[in-house]
């Protein structure tokens, strides 16, 4: 029988290939859309924020089906059929002939990166109680390195063929499908499995909590103001600085990649110390304070090197998430925590819906043609702005009581 390693190395690269698919598209699609549909950049940031955000709705409402499914049926089967299905998927981009399909792929995938689900249940299954939070820290690791591969492999390929990117996700996603299947056995006995729910499945059932009091509401809006605001770098950022700077595909690529280093640096190293020092309401605040400057300088460059400070500060921003978790995680009881991070990744999923279509169109009307306004930072300003919200949804919680409990607990997280 193949060995446990094997099988957790496949969840683990599977997990960075669900990253790497959704992130090796992000230097090259604007330049497909343009390519494909013969648009300018106003017309396509359109197109743009709708492909990106189709993609967020679909694994926001497939991720609780595929995770039911493989509850049903297993975890070897679900696993295996979305990624051959998410590699056909893949392939198909390189002949895609017009817009309207290019977006029915982008939904498509979507639903099948909801596989993330079953692979994270196949953690659960093969790892015992004690290992399991390193375990998650490997995932969490495997989703940070396709997001930092991702851009960079995308914007070097798609400066040779605009759709090579997508050619390399089909072949790296078969060769992960080979070796499953190969190496990967069954985790969820038959006797443990059990009917599926549709009810289970509703993806937004876990949002009930935030209604709980003021404090979750709170919370919920400061977890949902950085996931709305990142829409501006999905949909706006290359077109930006095409416009902006003449940048090509591969440069923008590099600094999306250079931004995740940072990001994974703040969040891997420096979040632990930072909270520990500051408490998780104060870092919260203070990763707001970066995301707001950050944001403000995308908004106002107009010159390329500005971009370094720009993508400094949004990576300091990244500090704001883990504390917010953190004060969540004590607010909700130990009976709660599986619906709490529930509830944020329901949050997560509808805020990157929302948020790439809302700054798509004001990109789109900032920088038209003949318009009264020509300001290809605007989307920026706007994350600005919804930061800026975010900040005073967390200066409004308690300074006692679960701000301050959650102190030990946001450092632990953090770590």
């Amino acid at each position: 029988m193949p060995s446990r390693s094997a099988s957790t190395g496949f969840i683990l690269a599977t997990i960075a290939l669900d990253a790497l698919s959704f992130a090796v598209v992000i230097p090259v699609v604007p330049d497909l859309v343009m390519q494909i549909g013969h648009l300018r950049h106003a017309a396509a940031s359109l197109w743009v924020g709708a492909i990106f955000s189709v993609f967020a709705f679909m694994q926001f409402l497939c991720a609780p089906i595929l995770g039911g499914l493989s509850d049903r049926f297993g975890r070897r089967p679900v696993l295996l059929c979305s990624l051959a299905a998410l590699g056909v998927n893949a392939l198909l981009w390189t002949v895609v002939p017009g817009l309207w399909w290019l977006l029915a792929l982008r939904v498509v995938a979507g639903g099948l990166a909801g596989n993330a689900t079953a692979a994270m249940a196949y953690i659960g299954d093969v790892t015992p109680p004690d290992g399991r939070a390193r375990a998650f820290g490997l995932v969490g690791a495997m989703f940070g390195l396709g997001f930092v591969v991702g851009p960079a492999l995308g914007g070097w390929l798609g400066s040779v063929w605009i759709r090579l990117p997508f050619l390399a996700a089909a072949v790296l996603i078969g060769i992960n499908v080979l070796y499953g299947w190969l190496v990967l056995p069954e985790s969820l006995p038959p006797e443990r499995r059990r009917a599926f729910s549709w009810r289970r499945a509703n993806p937004l059932g876990t949002l009930t909590l935030f209604a709980a009091s003021g404090t979750m509401r709170r919370l919920g809006l400061a977890w949902s103001c950085g996931w709305l605001a990142l829409g501006a770098q999905q949909s706006s950022f290359i077109l930006a600085n095409q416009m902006r700077f003449g940048w090509t595909t591969a440069e923008n690529g590099l600094a999306l990649a250079l931004g995740g280093i940072a990001q994974a640096i703040v969040q891997g190293v420096l979040a632990g110390p930072v909270t520990r020092r500051l408490g998780a309401r104060l870092s919260a605040l203070t990763g707001y304070g970066f995301a707001i400057a950050g944001y403000g300088v995308l908004a106002a460059a107009t010159r390329s090197w500005v971009m370094l400070p720009a993508i400094l500060l949004l990576a300091a921003g990244a500090l704001t998430n883990p504390a917010i978790q953190s004060v969540l995680s004590v607010a909700a009881g130990p009976q709660r925590q599986g619906e709490a991070q529930g509830g944020l990744s329901s949050l997560q999923g509808l805020s990157m819906v929302v948020g790439p279509l809302s700054t798509g169109l004001v990109f789109a009307l900032a920088t038209r043609p003949g318009g009264a306004l020509h300001w290809a930072g605007a989307p920026f300003a706007l994350a600005a702005l919804v930061c800026a919200a975010g900040l005073a949804a967390v200066l409004s919680l308690p300074r006692d009581g679960t701000a301050a409990r959650s102190t030990d607990a946001s450092a632990a997280v953090a770590d």
